[in-house]
């Protein structure tokens, strides 16, 4: 599975202004909508804080990945952000978060679902490469860096 044949280069915020997790939610499902990616956001956000119930995404390092499944959704999406500031969280080690990546699939989807996540840890398990994502001074840097690990991976 190749992540970068999903998240596109526009559904990559090199900046989340986001203070708390629902705001952070709320911004970066808001990316899909430029994608002319057709759902419901209040659905959307409701299914990823039900999600969170369950147990925070935030695991640790700096590192969130809220996903969930969603009615409606003809394909899985992917949307990529970054915060310099952090966001909490909720996560194991107790840090803030500061790189997101947030999935979405299908209702009907859960081995394409647990793909993603799995390659999407395998790719985030390289602490130069959170380094560097940390520190990409452009959204073309962001963009490649993850072209190139999902390559590697």
């Amino acid at each position: 599975m190749k992540i970068m044949d999903i998240l596109r280069k526009e559904f990559i915020l090199e900046e989340l202004k986001a203070k708390s997790k629902r705001e952070m939610l709320v911004e970066l499902a808001a990316v899909f909508a430029r994608g002319k990616i057709t759902f419901d956001p209040e659905a959307m956000l409701h299914a990823l804080l039900e999600r969170e119930m369950l147990g925070s995404t935030g695991i640790g390092d700096g590192i969130a990945i809220p996903h969930g499944k969603l009615a409606g959704l003809e394909e899985m999406v992917i949307a990529f952000g970054r915060s310099r500031e952090g966001v909490d969280f909720e996560a194991m080690d107790g840090k803030p978060a500061h790189l997101f990546f947030l999935l979405m699939a299908p209702e009907n989807s859960a081995g394409q679902h647990l793909k993603a996540l799995a390659k999407i840890s395998r790719m985030l398990k390289d602490a130069a490469f959170r380094k560097y994502l940390l520190a990409a001074k452009t959204h073309d840097d962001l963009y490649q860096a993850l072209v190139e690990k999902d390559d590697e991976c």
